[in-house]
């Protein structure tokens, strides 16, 4: 099973996700997001795999939201999914996929719905 996340390893959440993983004996694939940030085809496909719309993948709390004023109801999924592209600080972390599923590891244990 090919396992993919989505990693900040300065995000405490983030490392013990990575942990549970590798104490289940997986050893996933590791990108460091804010370092290569995933494409809009990628994140548009993840925000498919999770069920879930843009916003609901952004940290709101993280300056680029305001300053790009992401909270626009008006701002259509490409120009969301453009913002968080270009501003990776906003994307949720961790994100854990494998195949066709995917889960956000905040909690940490969220992901072993989909091992």
């Amino acid at each position: 099973m090919k396992v993919k996340i989505y990693h900040n390893p300065r995000c405490s959440k983030s490392r013990e996700t990575l942990q549970l993983l590798r104490d289940k004996g997986i050893e996933p694939e590791i990108v460091e997001y804010l370092k290569n940030p995933p494409s809009a085809e990628e994140l548009d496909a993840i925000l498919q795999k999770l069920g879930i719309e843009p916003r609901d993948l952004m940290r709101k709390k993280e300056k680029p939201y305001d300053e790009l004023d992401l909270f626009d109801k008006s701002l259509d999924r490409q120009t969301l999914i453009r913002a968080m592209v270009e501003n990776p600080i906003l994307i949720e972390r961790p994100v854990v996929v494998i195949g066709d599923k995917a889960a956000i590891g905040r909690p940490p244990e969220n992901v072993l719905a989909i091992l």
